[in-house]
């Protein structure tokens, strides 16, 4: 069907072209006889020989017109070289047609006045015709089409392309499928051979370095990205290029990523495509991690996760539950959200996963002892913990009680009720801290390791890492929260920069650090490069099709209490060895005083108990050496 309405459209254009040029030869003829002309070429302007010489001058024409590729394009995609062609097209036939004329009636200079009238009108009038049928009547159009569909480009124009034209066509056909209003407008690729094509009348406008200047032209509102076998380094690359607009994004998955039907002619990537989200715009791969050892840690076992409500905790949740576990518990103190976790996985897989949801706090050992006895975990990631840094500068008390005590009860019942292995959250905030959230962290990777030290059943670890994209208190939801309400989003800082990783990325660490564990090691993640802030920023005003200090403001508020400009490179820590995971490190085990840090936990935990922050400070500084507390006052 679309095949045939081109066709139709091309021989519409043919016909009128037809008409043009014919009326342009009635017009010459009307116009020498007003100037009545006294040559012998008077004889022939005469009706007979003005139809013959009009039908001649409609043939050589259009037949030059077509050589020169004029009905190759649909009429909305015409540019200014398309209009050359047309000219040259125009002037080849009216030269041969000056030329089969004056051979017909053996004398040029009968033809000549015939000729620069007739074929300069005729020229005129086929490229003038092109011109306002696009301005005029395509975009009246199109702008009824804008009301049933958005503009849509397509980046690229391979198999994954036509597939998503392919369901676009085939979706209008369908009145209660929501992808018929999408309006393909055209294609970009980088492939030289495929620019000026025609894909079943959508055609290849430009290169993916011309997106800017089509979505501006052609009043694009949605791009599809459409290349799932794009590496990761010319996908951000594209991506940047597409932020730079005021269009709504979405994305086709990587391949390894497609659903395909093998009971369906085909595979619907259209019902595939999301929203683009602001990893994809990150510039570094997925970090990939061996499953299958993942699996023969987990499977059979009772597998424990405190704060297992949160976005951490929720993650390892959802990615144990992969593996068969015996049991799973959550441990968390906010019962909305162990709440929302426990129905989720119930929703997914119902009495296939064996769960226990308990509301308990990390502090009170006495409820812990009990949730240990009871549940005898093979296994246990501490993910409870506060972590919102600007808060836990005004409360370091809290920040002690919960992180450093919450983890030594549940570090202390691990290896009395003969926990396998004990995996602990840590941050990169923990390495030369600068906040009191950072200080308590690296507090419990020292506890850990006291434990790991001094113990035979259990296998303690630290798994650290950087900034979690869509975590709870991270950057991206604030912004989006910000950016929906209409209101200007604050960074701290134009300069501040970090590294990020996924949620998925960050628990997929630590269950394979979990798997890697003999005891005391700090697993760290190779993240890339770091991330200015500002740059998210403004990328993620694009995504939502505004522009950065335009249509949203960016204020800059100053450094926060804690906060670090730049946060310290994971790989500088002194010690660190590769793994089999090229993107996972260990660093070497530090010797810790036995009692000295117990000592010094005991004074710790009575100061913190009667809420004195300024003495609680300074013996935390005392237990953490490079503490460095700078409040940005």
């Amino acid at each position: 069907m679309r095949v045939s309405n081109f066709n139709f459209r091309k021989v519409m254009l043919l016909i009128v072209d037809a008409v043009i040029i014919s009326i342009c030869g009635v017009i010459s003829n009307f116009i020498l006889q007003v100037l009545n002309f006294q040559t012998g070429f008077r004889s022939i302007v005469e009706t007979p020989y003005v139809v013959v010489s009009i039908l001649i001058n409609v043939i050589i024409c259009i037949f030059c017109l077509f050589i020169c590729g004029a009905y190759n394009k649909a009429w909305r995609y015409f540019n200014a070289k398309d209009y050359l062609s047309c000219l040259i097209g125009m002037v080849a036939g009216v030269a041969l047609s000056a030329l089969v004329l004056s051979l017909r009636y053996n004398s040029f200079n009968y033809v000549l006045p015939y000729t620069l009238i007739s074929g300069g009108l005729s020229v005129v009038g086929v490229v003038l015709f092109r011109l306002i049928f696009k301005r005029a009547f395509i975009k009246i159009n199109d702008a009824g089409a804008i009301d049933v569909g958005e503009r849509t480009l397509i980046v690229g124009a391979g198999n994954a392309g036509k597939i998503i034209l392919e369901d676009i066509f085939n979706a209008k056909q369908d009145s209660n499928n929501p992808s018929k209003s999408i309006f393909p407008v055209g294609f970009v690729d980088d492939d030289r051979l495929k620019q000026d094509n025609v894909i079943s009348s959508v055609r290849v406008l430009g290169q993916t370095t011309d997106i800017p200047d089509i979505c501006e032209k052609e009043n694009i509102s949605l791009i599809i990205f459409a290349i799932p076998s794009c590496e990761e380094e010319e996908r951000k690359r594209i991506l940047d290029i597409c932020s730079k607009t005021k269009c709504k994004i979405k994305i086709i998955p990587y391949i390894s990523k497609l659903l395909f039907d093998e009971n369906e002619d085909g595979t619907r990537l259209l019902n595939q495509v999301k929203d683009i989200r602001i990893e994809d715009l990150l510039g570094r791969p997925p970090i990939t991690f061996d499953k299958s050892s993942i699996k023969t840690l987990v499977e059979g076992k009772v597998c424990m996760i405190t704060g297992g409500g949160g976005s951490i905790g929720s993650e390892l949740v959802r990615q144990i539950a992969q593996y068969n576990p015996k049991r799973i518990v959550i441990v968390d103190i906010y019962e909305n959200n162990a709440y929302d976790i426990q129905q989720e996985l119930r929703l997914e897989y119902g009495d296939k996963v064996n769960l226990d949801t308990i509301i308990a706090s990390v502090r009170d050992y006495d409820k812990m002892e009990q949730i240990f006895a009871q549940e005898r975990p093979d296994l246990v990631w501490h993910a409870a913990a506060h972590k919102h840094v600007p808060l836990m500068e005004t409360v370091p008390c809290e920040a002690i009680k919960n992180n450093i005590f919450g983890t030594y009860n549940v570090a202390r019942l691990a290896q009395k009720y003969g926990v396998k292995r004990f995996v602990m959250i840590s941050t990169d905030k923990a390495v030369n801290p600068t906040n009191v959230m950072g200080a308590t962290k690296r507090c419990c990777e020292m506890i850990i390791q006291y434990m790991s030290q001094n113990t035979t059943g259990t296998d303690f670890v630290t798994t650290r890492f950087g900034n979690v994209l869509g975590s709870n208190g991270s950057v991206i939801p604030i912004f989006r929260r910000q950016i929906e309400n209409g209101k200007p989003i604050t960074v701290t800082h134009p300069d501040i920069i970090r590294y990020f990783m996924t949620i998925p990325e960050a628990v997929s660490l630590v269950l394979q650090a979990a798997s890697m564990a003999k005891g005391g090691e700090i697993f760290v993640l190779d993240m890339g490069e770091p991330v200015k802030i500002t740059t998210l920023a403004e990328n993620l005003c694009r995504m939502y099709g505004k522009i950065p200090y335009k249509d949203v403001e960016i204020k800059f508020t100053g450094l926060r209490p804690g906060e670090k400009l730049f946060e310290e490179l994971l790989m500088d820590e002194e010690g660190l060895k590769q793994t089999d995971n090229e993107k996972i490190f260990i660093g070497n085990q530090i010797h810790i005083d036995k009692d000295k840090l117990l000592h010094s936990l005991d004074e710790l935990k009575e100061c913190a108990s009667e809420n004195d922050d300024d003495e609680a400070l300074k013996l935390l500084a005392e237990i953490v050496p490079t503490f460095n507390h700078q409040t940005n006052k």
